[in-house]
């Protein structure tokens, strides 16, 4: 169990870094997304669902995650989210949990190049 929470901890911490960089080196590089809400499916799945704003036709990809009531990650999915038309547009995607969670977000959304 503390091995599993400490690799989750590990891999976020390892995508925000990546952001950061990514972010620093890349100008003009826009994205901002916004929890907009999550629902269990079933026992063992949670449904998130995230607003996210980039600029038409970029690729983007998000860490959806649910946590637990001590916001330890129980579920996370790395996802590419096409290109939209518009600006700012919601995706929702599923994601297995291995216990109980209390909240689905995205732990940090990325610019991907095509």
């Amino acid at each position: 169990m503390v091995v599993a929470v400490l690799v989750g901890v590990a891999v976020v911490a390892t995508a925000v870094v990546w952001v950061i960089w990514v972010g620093l080196f890349t100008p003009g590089a826009a994205i901002d997304n916004q929890d907009i809400g999550y629902r269990h499916v079933n026992a063992s799945t949670l449904q998130v669902t995230e607003q996210i704003s980039a600029d038409p036709g970029t690729r983007v990809t998000c860490s959806f995650e649910g946590v637990d009531e001590k916001f330890a990650i129980v579920g996370w999915k790395i996802v590419d989210i096409p290109p939209s038309t518009q600006r700012t547009f919601r995706h929702s995607v599923t994601v297995r949990i291995s216990q109980p969670a209390v909240n689905g977000t995205v732990g940090a959304c990325w610019l991907t190049k095509p």
